[in-house]
């Protein structure tokens, strides 16, 4: 039997009192991604210990863009990450939310993929195209390049599927695509297979895809030191890619299913949104896009009006 004094068993009690009440404070929070290659720091943030370390208990769960927004009303998630027009939509159909800073920008990263045989965006129309769903980024970057071309999704056949199988079944070439709408990891697999098509139109050229990171605005004002915590791990896990990349894109990488080396050539593409660029944005740059993605979204019928307010669609006071 082991002995222990009235001081000891004290000293113990207190300590185990101290470990509960840590735990107590770790705020739990469900994040909705896909497997998005701008959305890694937040795997990282997770699988590198900074959220536990600020107070966090996350789960990250893997849903399509299109469904998201349906796990943010029911509650199973609170928070998300996806691209900027899409709190447009969200908010103009009745899902509240609220960016807190902006994540990555597409540098080349997303795009539209065709057959060698068409060497320009006009060359498409009357052409089918694999896109996501509406209300989706892939459907309005496909519709803002058409717009841009002088087309519109009209003049296309569109066949609904996600960027990974869109991918996989333009590479594969027997599913009657002559194009499709993805982004890395995906695109890669073009790239690795330059006879099955190029792209032919991405981020790079048409520089409207932004990703950002928010929460439903119950949860920020139930949580604001969460709302905090969380807007600090995320630069905390840019730093990490910073100063040990290997260990970095090692993570990345495992939870996308691509090597160190394979995660690193997919993120070069990918420019990722530090503070000083979470400020610019803030101040100017997304009240400029979203007057621009509006008018594109309700074109094509993905919003039937506005939202009322813009302005509540962020709050960047997190950022300080």
């Amino acid at each position: 039997m082991i002995k222990c004094n009235a001081k000891t068993l004290a000293a113990g009690l207190a300590l185990a009192a101290g470990l509960a009440a840590s735990a107590g404070a770790q705020t739990k929070v469900a994040i909705a991604i896909s497997g998005w290659t701008g959305f890694a720091p937040l795997t990282l943030a997770r699988d590198a210990g900074i959220y536990k370390k600020n107070g966090l208990d996350v789960t990250i769960q893997k849903i399509p863009q299109k469904d998201r927004h349906l796990a943010i009303a029911s509650g199973d998630v609170q928070c998300a990450a996806t691209s900027t027009e899409t709190w447009i939509v969200w908010n103009a159909n009745g899902i509240p939310t609220t960016q807190l800073f902006k994540m990555d920008q597409g540098m080349g990263s997303d795009g539209v993929v065709a057959k060698n045989a068409y060497a320009k965006v006009t060359d498409l129309k009357g052409k089918t195209i694999a896109v996501s769903a509406p209300g989706t980024n892939p459907y309005f970057f496909l519709a803002w390049v058409l717009k841009k071309n002088g087309m519109s999704m009209k003049d296309v056949q569109l066949v609904s599927l996600e960027p990974a199988p869109a991918a996989n079944a333009f590479v594969a070439g027997t599913s009657g695509l002559d194009a499709a709408v993805t982004y890395e990891p995906y695109i890669s697999l073009v790239y690795d297979k330059p006879e099955s098509g190029k792209l032919i139109a991405s981020s790079l050229q048409y520089p409207v895809v932004f990703d950002s990171f928010g929460c439903t605005p119950k949860f920020i004002k139930d949580n604001p030191k969460a709302a905090k915590a969380l807007t600090d791990s995320y630069f905390e896990a840019l730093d990490m890619i910073k100063t040990d990349k290997t260990k970095a894109f090692t993570i990345m990488g495992a939870d996308v299913k691509q090597s160190a080396e394979q995660f690193e050539k997919s993120q070069s593409k990918i420019k990722w949104a530090d503070r000083e660029a979470n400020a610019r944005f803030f101040a100017g740059e997304l009240q400029a896009f979203n007057k621009d993605a509006a008018a594109v979204l309700l074109e094509v019928g993905v919003i039937k009006a506005v939202p009322a307010n813009m302005d509540a669609l962020f709050d960047s006071s997190f950022l300080k």
